[in-house]
């Protein structure tokens, strides 16, 4: 999708996410336990709202998107001194190899036409033993009313998995997933936790 859209509706985001709030707030908590005192990267930011309620456990966030506007929102208010906002393209990253501890990519995967060029990005910056957190939106075979009024308004997906086929196309693309959790929204959402296929945890 490109990023003029994202652009337009960046001022706007978070309050309209804040119809999934009990989502949110479960990602808060679950993303807090896993990144504790670890680097982490975060891809696809938005309006930086999973960066910054995670910081406090994490030894540094950079969190990234492709959208400008979303990143000047992120910047707004307080931030905590361990998080930075930069704007990157999740398929194209200047981050050294094996940089990170977690990479987190939440509900953008399935906007990207080419998903499996940010997987391979996330392979290349990941260190051995990483872990990969990558909550997804997922759907029905008949679209509800909410992605019919998101269609209308100019937000339009890439990709419309169920949980089933998000599933296999993690795992085509190398990557194990540990947990897996559907929760239920307006669209529902799968939160999983990967690993690259038969890597141990980071000691």
């Amino acid at each position: 999708m490109e990023n003029r859209v994202w652009n337009i509706y960046a001022p706007f985001y978070e309050c309209v996410m804040k119809s999934q709030k009990s989502i949110y707030d479960y990602l808060y908590d679950q993303i807090s336990l896993m990144v504790a005192g670890k680097r982490v990267l975060e891809l696809a930011t938005g309006p930086g709202m999973i960066a910054k309620h995670i910081a406090g456990s994490a030894e540094s966030v950079i969190a990234t998107d492709f959208a400008p506007k979303m990143i000047e929102t992120a910047q707004k208010g307080e931030c905590p001194s361990n998080v930075v906002f930069e704007v990157a393209d999740a398929t194209d990253l200047s981050y050294a190899d094996q940089s990170f501890d977690v990479v987190i990519i939440a509900s953008a995967l399935h906007i990207m036409p080419h998903p499996e060029l940010a997987l391979k990005e996330i392979d290349r910056v990941l260190k051995r033993g990483g872990i990969l957190i990558a909550p997804n939106f997922v759907f029905n075979e008949r679209k509800n009313l909410w992605q019919r009024i998101l269609s209308l308004v100019g937000v339009k997906f890439a990709h419309e998995w169920t949980a089933e086929q998000y599933a296999t196309f993690l795992q085509a693309h190398g990557w194990e997933i540990g947990k897996s959790e559907l929760l239920k929204g307006r669209i529902d959402l799968m939160y999983v936790e990967c690993r690259r296929s038969g890597e141990s945890p980071m000691a």
